[in-house]
């Protein structure tokens, strides 16, 4: 079978299985966890690798799920990512009542795109002309919230880093994978939908930040107290004094929320916990402006008298798409896409951990324009259906084709191309270095 007859059947079998396809994503939708929490979430996918045959590996960052399809020879190894946490959006209509939960970053979406290619795969017995395997793997914890109770995790030994990438990472389940790719929905006002097929991201530092001063009757004896409010307040304005500092191209970021502000309105606040992200477009870039960041946090306590504790921790490292990967994926979708609907991104502040994926492999991580409202928003809603269950699997669908078809000579080209940014090694010691 002809490479193009090979994709052409396998198009065909997403097509045939659209039904499936959309009831999964729809039914994630209706059901979304938090990261680290997605129990019911990867028993779907368990389900529906059960039900296809698939084997299976579980347990991965917790929760997460890694079937494998093996080909007619097993040369090489490429992964198909899906991501299965949502956020917390409590202002969507949709969102969950008990825990504010909500796919507004569409994951769901992620999640039925490997099942459609799962599907269709096992449908037409696509890997008998294949000359390497195919991993679909079910990850949990992208969205990097909850940070304190990510932290207590650590702590506990339940997990080293925040986000589910670098936990897999870290445990070995990347280490027989050669390249992986991930689609993500992403906002458009095109109406048959569009695909950025290359791109950057910025990596960044996650903080937990702690002011302490002196608790004191607010009316009676404000002299007698410390304002851990108000060294966390100055504290965040001479951040902001410092934003002329950063280099515009290393698209610098700093955004902070408080989770504890103090207790009782009559009492001057003797606690302040905030959590906060550094991003940068580059590892340098991180670690200059993450220096004076928390330099400037610590000016806020020492102008009032207050302690300041930082704690830094790991978070996720610049996204860099691979051009051959890209270059595969672009040819892929102008048969899905009008040809203006096809095209590179440029760098974006957003971060992602399969940014860390990426300094270990080549990846693409594609942006597929099929939503309304702005990710992670209360207006945020999947228009697009065609796009996101049948048109965003197919260029995936048929780009694994490329890399694993002929011996995988695609793949080899790659990765004989390729430089990996980091050795395993390398990337655990400079998460290690986090501290």
């Amino acid at each position: 079978m002809t490479k193009d007859e090979l994709k052409a059947i396998v198009c065909a079998a997403i097509d045939k299985r659209q039904k499936d396809i959309t009831a999964l994503g729809d039914n994630i939708y209706t059901e979304p966890e938090l990261g680290y929490k997605e129990h019911k979430t990867s028993a779907k996918v368990q389900a529906v690798f059960d039900k296809l045959g698939i084997n299976y590996t579980t347990g991965w960052g917790i929760t997460g799920v890694k079937g494998h399809l093996k080909g007619r020879t097993s040369k090489r190894t490429v992964a198909m990512l899906g991501e299965l946490d949502a956020l917390v959006c409590r202002n969507h209509p949709d969102a969950d009542e008990e825990t504010g939960a909500m796919h507004c970053c569409g994951h769901n979406v992620q999640i039925a795109n490997l099942a459609a290619i799962a599907m269709a795969f096992k449908d037409t017995n696509a890997m008998q002309y294949l000359d390497g395997d195919l991993v679909l793997f079910a990850v949990p914890a992208e969205e990097c919230i909850e940070i304190d109770f990510r932290n207590t995790l650590r702590q506990k030994g339940k997990i080293k880093y925040l986000g589910g990438k670098e936990e897999i990472i870290a445990q070995g389940g990347f280490d027989d994978i050669d390249a992986s790719l991930q689609m993500h929905v992403n906002p458009t006002k095109k109406t048959n939908g569009e695909i950025q097929v290359a791109g950057s991201n910025n990596g960044f530092i996650a903080k937990i930040i702690e002011y302490k001063g002196k608790a004191a009757h607010a009316a009676f004896s404000p002299s007698e107290g410390i304002n851990a409010l108000n060294a966390a307040m100055l504290g965040i304005m001479a951040v902001n004094a410092l934003r002329e500092t950063f280099k515009e191209s290393d698209c610098v970021r700093f955004h902070s929320i408080i989770n504890s502000g103090g207790d009782l309105v009559n009492v001057v606040p003797d606690y302040v916990q905030m959590e906060s992200y550094v991003r940068a477009a580059s590892v340098d870039a991180l670690k200059e402006s993450n220096t004076k960041v928390n330099r400037a946090l610590k000016a806020g306590a020492d102008a009032i008298g207050a302690k300041c504790i930082i704690k830094d921790l790991p978070g996720y490292l610049p996204l860099f798409n691979n051009k051959g990967m890209s270059s595969l994926l672009r040819n892929n979708s102008t048969k899905l896409f009008a040809p203006a609907d096809v095209y590179d991104g440029t760098h974006s502040a957003g971060s992602t951990d399969m940014g860390d994926v990426s300094h270990l492999m080549p990846v693409v991580h594609a942006w597929v324009g099929c939503v309304h409202g702005a990710l992670h928003s209360a207006q945020y809603d999947l228009f697009d259906r065609n796009t996101a269950y049948s048109k965003s699997p197919k260029a995936m669908a048929m780009t694994i084709i490329d890399l694993l078809y002929d011996n995988a000579a695609e793949l080899e080209t790659i990765l004989a191309e390729n430089t990996p940014i980091m050795t395993k090694k390398t990337y655990l010691e400079y998460m290690e270095s986090i501290k």
